[in-house]
């Protein structure tokens, strides 16, 4: 699938898509707003950025990140600098489409944008984020910037494995994804029904192409799966002992269960599969000194520790994560956007179809 087939089955209605999509070509070749301070690499690098950022005095994010959460990360960046933080706030599709939207008429109020991997690529390949350079990215997880510089994964949602407690002990969990084809797992196993990238990202794991979907086959065939829709449901499942050990929730609900009580636990099989969430800088960026600013903030230990502290797994491997020393693999955001349709059929027609609940 292309590029723009691809990000529009993502996110656009369909009137809308000829019209964005010819406004784009035009609006791509407009001057863009840069700043040397986007590759410089001196000693006063920040002051300089900081400087440029207060002078500025504000700039806008448009954004997925939880309005509940929000305060937390951008008030202390606002007492700190003096800079104010505009937010606009929706769902993926519509950041998305607001952002494609304001570049092809040429209005550009976003500085910021921060949501998943997969469609911050999309903006890169349209021509909407601005490439940077910076010594923060050394200290981020292993492919969590891309070689064109012009996003960066801010928080992972890393898939773990959940077990119940009363039924299954911690010296009987499986050490590796292999393990899971002991046949004293049969019946006992549970899956969530739209993870496409992290199926993906396991049949990698497991020796790519034939192989690798073969691993699912035999595991499916073997010992079936319990197909649930939803997070959330899959790790009740657990909890009430459903399910008693499911393959692929976010490692942040077993913990919250378990602190509450619940019979549940969790553990990871090597590598982690992830999903990351990103930062950029747009391109033509009304506040490109202040944008800079909040993109190193986020990136940098300072931020990064403050979403620790709201639960999420930081990028940045200096901030302490729930999941150190934990082998993490990103999920690959060009093959969520590319060719989001060949492993979603896969997945419905290897597992979801077969697996029986």
């Amino acid at each position: 699938m292309s590029l723009k087939a691809g990000l529009l089955r993502i996110a656009m209605p369909g009137l809308l898509r000829n019209t964005l999509l010819a406004a784009l070509s035009l609006a791509a070749g407009g001057a863009a707003a840069q700043s040397p301070l986007f590759d410089y690499g001196g000693a006063d690098r920040m002051q300089r950025i900081v400087a440029a950022a207060q002078k500025e005095g504000s700039l806008t994010i448009y954004t997925t990140f939880a309005e509940t959460d929000q305060p937390a990360l951008i008030k202390p960046f606002e007492a700190k600098y003096g800079v104010k933080v505009v937010v606009w706030r929706a769902g993926t599709a519509k950041v998305l489409q607001r952002t494609l939207a304001e570049t092809a008429a040429r209005k550009y109020d976003a500085d910021v944008i921060h949501f998943g991997s997969p469609e911050m690529e999309a903006l890169s390949r349209e021509k909407v984020l601005q490439a940077v350079s910076s010594p923060v990215h050394r200290d981020l997880q292993p492919g969590s910037v891309p070689p064109h510089r012009e996003w960066a994964a801010t928080l992972l949602s890393v898939w773990v494995q959940a077990y119940n407690t009363r039924l299954i002990k911690k010296s009987e969990l499986p050490r590796t994804y292999r393990d899971l084809l002991d046949p004293k797992w049969k019946g006992k196993l549970g899956i969530e029904a739209k993870n496409e990238d992290w199926f993906a990202s396991v049949v990698d794991i497991m020796g790519g192409g034939e192989e690798g979907l073969k691993f699912f086959r035999d595991l499916v065939a073997r010992n079936g799966l319990s197909v649930r829709t939803g997070h959330t449901l899959l790790n009740n499942m657990v909890i009430a002992g459903e399910v008693p050990l499911a393959l692929d929730v976010y490692n942040y609900m077993p913990e919250q269960a378990k602190k509450r009580g619940a019979p549940i636990d969790w553990f990871a099989l090597e590598p982690a599969v992830a999903r990351s969430n990103a930062v950029g800088i747009a391109r033509h960026a009304p506040h490109p000194g202040a944008a800079l600013l909040f993109y190193e903030y986020m990136l940098g230990e300072e931020g990064q520790q403050k979403l620790v502290k709201m639960g999420y797994v930081p990028a940045n491997l200096k901030a302490a994560s729930p999941l150190r020393g934990v082998k993490i693999l990103h999920t690959d955001p060009i093959r969520t956007l590319d060719d989001s349709e060949k492993w979603t059929k896969l997945f419905e027609d290897i597992v979801l179809k077969r697996a029986g609940n």
